[in-house]
């Protein structure tokens, strides 16, 4: 009868087919049809949606692993972090020093050869000294490429050009006073300072800021960090800056004095430190990429190459580590062991005075 009331033959009965269909899905599978009428979401998403209420272990597997391995990342970037600032050694109150080996060689006097440097074990055994945790080679340490590398300054007039700062800045010497930065590590970097700019009229600047210190406490699990943070700001608010140096002082034994003789008077001796992102174990750290790696081994090189032509015996053994200590911040980029808790605040201004006339003859063009 619907049949014969319709321009085609079958439209009717395709109607009631269809109205049944519907009647059967409100009663037995409402939510396609909610589905459908509203069209909020396709029925392929409802169904995972549906799929992950039913087996949601196995829908939340993926995406909690993505979460897991993200969290051991940053558990693992920490822990790294924590390794860096705490691996410098440490003295502590008795005297006794917190290192898993003491950095301490023999110092080298003797005149060295630039056609020996080429000589990769001849360069190790005179120039650096690798530590245990890490590994290097010769294809990283060619003396040819890192000597040809420019690292002179451009003279812009009064603009800095030199940026001093501490990451340990409560570092002190044998006879510091409590509470007076001159006779600490920080002092050293105002004689040093002060050099640069009156006797070498490079453009210097020294930031005193305290990383180590948190509630007046010692602690320093995160100087790196911290300092990181207010030097990207000075060298972006002065990006006449062409060397960062990051001042410090070595930790050694009681019984050990780094200290040599400079016109007749003691002076304490320096070491270049260099982080090259790598352990031996596990190869280079992703999470602290530097790509002014080879840079900042030219500069120590160029570096204590002029120490062992103009002061026999000042600098000791470059200083090559797992970690970054900041060094991504700038290709000419040095982190300076300025004597330890052995030597007098006297040795180490000497000392200072020598760094700054090491620096203009390596920077100054």
């Amino acid at each position: 009868m619907l049949a014969g009331k319709t321009k085609y033959p079958y439209q009717g009965r395709e109607y009631v087919n269809r109205e049944i269909l519907k009647c059967a899905w409100k009663l037995h599978m409402p939510e396609f049809m909610y589905i459908e009428e509203t069209g909020k979401e396709s029925f392929e998403k409802w169904l995972i949606n549906q799929m992950e209420l039913l087996f949601p272990i196995g829908y939340m597997a993926n995406g909690e692993e993505e979460k897991t391995l993200a969290v051991e990342d940053e558990d693992t970037y920490r822990l790294i972090l924590k390794k860096q600032a705490e691996d410098e050694n440490e003295v502590l109150e008795d005297g006794t020093v917190k290192s898993n080996k003491e950095k301490i060689e023999k110092t080298q006097t003797a005149k060295i050869s630039e056609k020996k440097l080429k000589n990769y074990a001849y360069l190790r055994s005179h120039f650096y000294t690798v530590d245990q945790t890490t590994k290097t080679d010769a294809k990283e340490l060619d003396a040819g490429k890192l000597l040809k590398k420019n690292m002179k300054i451009r003279k812009d007039g009064s603009k800095p050009k030199i940026l001093i700062y501490h990451t340990h800045s409560q570092e002190a010497f044998k006879d510091s006073k409590a509470g007076d930065k001159k006779t600490s590590i920080v002092g050293m970097g105002d004689i040093l300072t002060k050099e640069l700019n009156d006797t070498y009229r490079i453009p210097t600047m020294h930031h005193e800021g305290v990383y180590d210190l948190i509630g007046g406490k010692m602690d320093r699990s995160r100087a790196y960090q911290l300092a990181e943070v207010k030097v990207r700001k000075t060298l972006k608010k002065y990006p006449s800056i062409e060397v960062v140096i990051d001042l410090h002082r070595d930790g050694v034994g009681n019984n050990t004095h780094l200290v040599t003789s400079i016109d007749g008077k003691k002076t304490g001796q320096i070491m270049f430190f260099n982080g090259l992102s790598r352990t031996k174990k596990n190869g280079d750290i992703a999470y602290l990429k530097n790509p002014y790696i080879q840079d900042n081994l030219a500069f120590s090189m160029q570096m204590q190459l002029a120490a062992t032509k103009k002061y026999p015996g000042f600098a000791r053994r470059i200083y090559l580590k797992s970690y970054r200590y900041n060094m991504h911040l700038m290709p000419k980029y040095l982190l300076i062991e300025a004597g330890a808790q052995t030597n007098t605040v006297k040795e180490m201004q000497r000392s200072m005075k020598v760094l700054a006339d090491l620096l203009d003859a390596v920077v100054d063009p």
